[in-house]
């Protein structure tokens, strides 16, 4: 039962990052490559009409995780406070960009509000990036120090960065030189997904040119990735251990690297939608690995005194986890229904469609 919530929530995860990952690469695109008037109101038109169903994902992932395994939930929440609060402003920040820029015809109002949109994306990109960095790199659980834990071993505590700046410190902060690696691939992976999106979706003037912009970026990708690669086995050097030991999770990084090899053949895909399948590939098979080469961990630790958090040992009840099946078909059922819809309705170009006024 533990492993089937896991993989729900995973799922339930990944979509959110493919479907709101292309309204932050959007944001990061319309940043610093919208520069007429009509292609802004293009571009954020295309992140406007979908973010607010997008992101009912997120939700649905935190309800679901405080559900399947509240220990996990508890010591992420407390733990990571501080950076959850950054993101939940630069959410607001982001959705009142969109809303607030087509209420007023100054513009120096839409510049305030675009900006607002712009900038919170790319944050946004960063700190989920910085995020999985941290889950994949571990963290001092128990706050041990010189070998004794100050509080309970399912908790911990950490500062936005230490003096050190370094994932090997015993007491690593959340902001290191490996975090930010991290944090550089999702920001670079999600503008290839938002320039995809708006390829797919509007007629924007700058079309053509984000394809080569799509290129370059998949260059800067490719070298991050195998940089990445390099420097987690020296901050963790049993990371593919799980390849080693289950073969078949090698699938995983292969969907990855379809992505990733497909994008340099971006100039020559006759089909817009073609595009954005592989820089969604990109994200599930990016997701997906990292999951792969912890499970059953969940949060490791990076003392030897407290052990890592698994599906196991944060897990609800046996009782808790079956009824709540029921709930989460009909939740699950709902939300389909209502993806379906929506995205049936804002089928096609959106170039021609009211939004923000």
């Amino acid at each position: 039962m533990e492993t089937f919530w896991f993989i729900a929530i995973a799922i339930v995860l990944t979509v959110f990052f493919i479907l709101d990952g292309y309204d932050f690469g959007t944001g990061i695109i319309h940043l610093f490559f919208a520069k007429t008037e009509k292609d802004k109101e293009v571009i954020a038109k295309s992140a406007g009409l979908f973010w607010d169903s997008n992101e009912v994902w997120l939700v649905a992932a935190g309800g679901l995780l405080f559900m399947a395994f509240p220990t996990f939930y508890a010591s992420v929440f407390s733990g990571f406070y501080l950076p959850l609060i950054i993101v939940l402003w630069l959410i607001i920040f982001r959705a009142i960009g969109l809303e607030f820029r087509g209420q007023f015809h100054f513009q120096m109002w839409k510049d305030i509000w675009d900006k607002s949109f712009g900038i919170s994306s790319l944050l946004l990109a960063l700190f989920f990036g910085i995020a999985l960095g941290n889950v994949v790199r571990g963290v001092n659980l128990g706050g041990v120090e010189d070998g004794v834990s100050v509080y309970e071993g399912h908790y911990f505590f950490l500062p936005l960065w230490n003096s050190s700046f370094s994932p090997l410190s015993d007491h690593p902060g959340i902001i290191d030189w490996f975090t930010i690696i991290i944090g550089l691939i999702s920001v670079v992976t999600l503008a290839i997904h938002g320039a995809n999106w708006i390829i797919l979706k509007t007629n924007s003037s700058i079309n053509g040119k984000l394809k080569n912009i799509i290129f370059k970026l998949n260059i800067a990708l490719a070298a991050l990735t195998i940089f990445s690669l390099v420097v987690w086995q020296i901050v963790n050097p049993n990371s593919l251990d799980n390849f080693k030991e289950k073969p078949y999770l090698i699938f995983f990084p292969l969907i990855y690297l379809n992505g990733l090899i497909g994008l340099f053949f971006i100039k020559k895909l006759r089909k817009d939608i073609h595009g954005f399948a592989l820089s969604t590939l990109l994200i599930l098979g990016g997701i997906t690995s990292s999951l792969a080469s912890l499970f059953p961990v969940i949060l490791p630790s990076v003392n030897s005194v407290n052990e890592p958090l698994t599906i196991y040992n944060t897990a609800s009840a046996n009782y808790g986890l079956s009824v709540a099946l029921t709930w989460g078909f009909i939740g699950f059922t709902l939300l389909i229904i209502y993806f379906i819809v929506q995205k049936r309705l804002m089928g096609g170009k959106i170039d021609h469609m009211d939004y923000g006024h």
